[in-house]
C-alpha cells in the first residue's frame, strides 16, 4: 500500500480494563500529526464484558469463539460509523501476554474486518516485536514522540497511560526520530485500573471506584504496599511489560481489608509503582502527561503527584483527548506499518532492532500480508 502525504487513519483500541472500544481518526503521514479527526466509543454490555473476562488468559488454541464474536461485532458496529477513512489500525482485545513464553494474544481478525468494512486494516501489531525478542508492549511510545513534537516540547517529558496496566513513556524531544538511541524509554509501571476494577466489581458489584471516592475515605495498608513493591518486576531494568493479571496476589492481600481500605491500598500501589518507574528514567521529566481512564480518578492522580513529586497533569491540559489517545496511537502506527516504518525499537520494547510490526489486510485479497 503506497502512502504519500497525510491520510485519514482510523484507530481502534479495546483495553484490558474491558470497558469498551475507543475509535478515533488521525490525519498523519506516520511521522507528523496534521490534525485530529472525529472519535466515538462503544461500551461493552455487562454480558459482553463477562464473556471477555471469561476468556482472559486464553490462547488461540483455546475456545475463544464467544469472545471473538463479541470483539468482531463491537468493532463492526462502531467502525462502520466512520466515513472517508483510508486505513484502519485494529489493535484487537488482549487476552494473554507472555513475551518470554507463549508470546502474545490479541483476539480479533483484521482480514475479516477489512472485508466487512471495505477498508485496508493493519492488525496483529505485537507479534513481530515478540518474535524478535521484544516485549511486544508498550506500543504507543512512537505516537507519544510525535505528540511531543506536536506540542513543541523542548525538554524531557513523559506520558503515563493509566489503563488496565500503567505504562510510562519518557521522551527526549531533542531527537528527530523515535527509533534513535536515547530518544525514548518505555515500560509498564505496574497495575493501574484493572486490578482495582476487578476488586471493586467483586466487592460492590460496580466495576470501578467511581471518582476515587472509596479510596479517599480509606486508610492505606503500608505493609501490603511495601510487600507489593518487593515484587521482582520492580527490580528489572526496562524495557519491560506486564500481563493484566501479574499482580493478582495483591488482590488476595487486600481481601482482609474493608472496601475503602482496599481501594486506598490498591490506588497507592499504582501511584508508588509509577514513582518506582521514574527511577529508571535518564532524567526527571519536566511534566507527566496522563491519559487513560485513571486520570478521571482524582485520588489516584493526587497520590501519583505526591509519590513522584513531579508535575502531573491530564493530557487535556495540553489540548489532547485522553480518552482517545490509545486509539489515535494505533491509527498512527497503522500508517507507519503501511509505509514500512518502525513501530518499536530497543528503547520501547527491548526488541533487538527497530521493527515495523503488523499485518496489512486489504479487502478482496483474502489473507493478510505481513508489512
Amino acid at each position: 500500500m503506497k502512502i504519500k502525504g497525510p491520510v485519514r487513519a482510523l484507530g481502534a483500541m479495546s483495553g484490558t480494563s474491558l470497558d469498551g472500544i475507543d475509535a478515533a481518526v488521525l490525519v498523519t503521514d506516520g511521522e507528523t500529526i496534521s490534525s485530529f479527526g472525529d472519535s466515538d466509543y462503544r461500551e461493552y454490555s455487562d454480558r459482553e464484558r463477562a464473556t471477555l473476562r471469561a476468556a482472559l488468559g486464553l490462547w488461540p488454541d483455546d475456545d475463544v469463539a464467544a469472545a471473538a464474536r463479541v470483539v468482531a461485532k463491537g468493532h463492526d458496529v462502531l467502525l462502520s460509523g466512520f466515513a472517508d477513512v483510508d486505513l484502519i489500525g485494529f489493535h484487537g482485545q488482549t487476552l494473554a501476554h507472555d513475551p518470554a513464553g507463549r508470546g502474545t494474544h490479541q483476539l480479533g481478525d483484521g482480514a475479516a474486518l477489512a472485508q466487512a468494512l471495505g477498508v485496508p486494516v493493519v492488525w496483529d501489531f505485537r507479534s513481530a516485536d515478540v518474535r524478535l525478542g521484544g516485549q511486544g508492549a508498550p506500543l504507543a511510545p512512537f505516537y507519544h514522540f510525535a505528540l511531543a513534537k506536536w506540542m513543541k516540547a523542548d525538554r524531557p517529558l513523559a506520558f503515563l497511560n493509566l489503563g488496565g496496566v500503567g505504562n510510562l513513556t519518557w521522551i527526549d524531544p531533542a531527537y528527530q526520530k523515535p527509533e534513535e538511541d536515547g530518544a525514548l524509554l518505555a515500560f509498564d509501571t505496574g497495575p493501574a485500573n484493572a486490578l482495582l476494577d476487578d476488586v471493586m466489581l467483586t466487592r460492590t458489584g460496580f466495576p470501578r471506584d467511581e471518582g476515587g471516592r472509596l479510596a479517599a475515605q480509606g486508610e492505606i495498608d503500608d505493609a501490603i504496599v511495601a510487600d507489593f513493591l518487593q515484587h521482582a518486576y520492580f527490580y528489572k531494568i526496562p524495557p519491560k511489560s506486564l500481563d493484566r493479571d501479574t499482580f493478582q496476589h495483591l488482590a488476595q492481600a487486600v481481601s482482609v481489608l474493608s472496601d475503602a481500605d482496599a481501594a486506598a491500598t490498591l490506588t497507592a500501589a499504582t501511584a508508588l509503582s509509577v514513582a518506582e518507574g521514574l527511577r529508571h528514567c535518564p532524567a526527571p521529566p519536566e511534566m507527566i502527561w496522563v491519559c487513560g481512564g485513571g486520570r478521571h480518578n482524582p485520588t489516584m492522580m493526587q497520590m501519583i503527584d505526591a509519590a513522584t513529586g513531579a508535575r502531573v497533569r491530564p493530557v487535556e491540559d495540553a489540548g489532547l483527548d485522553g480518552d482517545m489517545l490509545e486509539a489515535q496511537a494505533f491509527a498512527y502506527l497503522a500508517v507507519r506499518v503501511a509505509r514500512g516504518m518502525p513501530t518499536s525499537c530497543p528503547g520501547t520494547t527491548g526488541v533487538r532492532a527497530a521493527v515495523s510490526g503488523g499485518t496489512l489486510s486489504v479487502p478482496d485479497l483474502g489473507s493478510g500480508t505481513t508489512a
